[in-house]
């Protein structure tokens, strides 16, 4: 049972029903634990999810983006003669999903050490930046109103 009731926004509000499926499933309580993962901030537009992917190899792993969702999945093929006294290192298969922000793109995945890196960029284009506009002077007032304003300065010089 999810701690907050969403129900008041849902009826007030039209369009967002990918915002609201996200904010329940941010809430859910049996979100999976496996593998573990970072997410990292590297600079101001650029991202890094890493996982914890020991024993998976590059084959193993499928890394997929659909409609701003990314997939990161693996599943390892079961060595059938291997019987194990103790078997503590996790191989099962997994699937997580990372919902990512309007204009941010996986610019490319790594596995090293048994850490699967991800790396995101923030494009956002130029017609959606902020851009300065420039105050400009006044327009000059018409011709006919300047002769007006000099004579009557010249006739307060005299």
């Amino acid at each position: 049972m999810r701690g907050f009731d969403f129900s008041p926004l849902y009826r007030s509000t039209v369009g967002f029903d990918q915002l609201q499926s996200l904010l329940d499933s941010v809430t859910q309580e049996t979100a999976p634990t496996y593998p573990p993962y970072n997410i990292e901030r590297t600079s101001e537009n650029d991202y890094r999810i890493t996982l914890a992917v020991a024993g998976f190899a590059q084959d193993d792993l499928n890394i997929e983006v659909k409609q701003n969702v990314l997939t990161i999945s693996g599943k390892r093929a079961e060595n059938e003669e291997t019987t194990y006294l103790h078997r503590g290192i996790a191989g099962r298969s997994f699937e997580r999903r990372f919902q990512l922000a309007d204009h941010v793109e996986v610019s490319g995945a790594h596995l090293e050490n048994g850490l699967l890196h991800v790396d995101l960029v923030r494009r956002v284009p130029e017609a959606l930046k902020p851009r300065r506009i420039e105050i400009s002077a006044p327009p000059a007032p018409p011709a006919s109103g300047q002769r007006a304003l000099e004579g009557a300065l010249a006739t307060a010089a005299d």
